[in-house]
Parts: C-alpha cells; sequence; structure tokens
C-alpha cells in the first residue's frame, strides 16, 4: 500500500520521467532551426537539470522499495502505471496533466 507522501514522490518522478521524455524527443526536431546554436544549450541545461531531480526521486522511491513496473497508455489523456511495493503490485489511473 502506498501512504500519501508515497504517492506523492510518485507523482513528482512520473512528472519528471514524462518531462525527460518528452524533451528528449523534441530535441531532434530543434536540431533542424536556424537558432540551434541558441536552443540546444538550453535544452541540454534543462534537460541535465530534469535528469538530476528524475534519479533523486527515484532514489527516493527505491528506499522506500516503491519501483514503476508499466506504464499503459490508455488514450491521449489518461494511462496507467503499474507500480511495484514491498507488499504487492498496484494500478493507478492517471491523468495527463498538461
Amino acid at each position: 500500500m502506498i501512504r500519501g507522501e508515497q504517492r506523492e514522490l510518485l507523482h513528482q518522478y512520473l512528472v519528471l520521467d514524462f518531462a525527460v521524455k518528452s524533451l528528449q524527443m523534441d530535441y531532434n526536431s530543434f536540431e533542424n532551426l536556424k537558432m540551434k546554436s541558441v536552443f540546444l544549450p538550453l535544452m541540454d541545461s534543462l534537460l541535465k537539470l530534469l535528469r538530476k531531480d528524475y534519479f533523486k526521486y527515484k532514489n527516493k522511491l527505491n528506499a522506500h522499495k516503491i519501483r514503476l513496473l508499466r506504464w499503459y497508455r490508455i488514450d491521449e489523456y489518461f494511462s496507467d502505471i503499474q507500480v511495484a511495493t514491498a507488499g504487492d503490485d498496484e494500478v493507478f489511473d492517471m491523468p495527463i496533466k498538461l
């Protein structure tokens, strides 16, 4: 069972995971811009900061013996995640908030 503080850690971890993946996918399109010499260093520094926070939250979840097993995309607005805890696995419905 996941308590409230652990749920908040998991939420922050998922937001950071989503942000890192989105920026990595957009990185290729920024390489084709004329102003790439301006945007790419900014994206690199942003990705570096996001990854640092991402691994910080991942380590906090590992300390609580919580890990993300799988991310199921239902439609463009909702996803389910399967989380392993010390007790058992749980599935959460996660609306995508942008």
